[in-house]
């Protein structure tokens, strides 16, 4: 469930997104890790697709005017 839309993220409550958030950012974590040591490239694809992610979430949440 990486691949989210922005209507998708938009219909979604602020405790929804805060925990989707925390989600991606462990996973974003545990990725780099495996960049790092096995120095496989393939993953860099889904790293970027998740900071994108965070970032929408991110953008949403403020525009909520939710700190985060």
């Amino acid at each position: 469930m990486i691949a989210m839309r922005m209507k998708e993220l938009r219909s979604l409550s602020e405790a929804a997104l805060k925990a989707r958030l925390a989600e991606l950012r462990l996973e974003t974590a545990i990725e780099k890790r495996k960049i790092v040591s096995t120095g496989v490239s393939s993953k860099k694809v889904k790293l970027r697709e998740m900071k994108k992610i965070i970032a929408q979430i991110l953008t949403l949440l403020k525009e909520r005017g939710v700190k985060v």
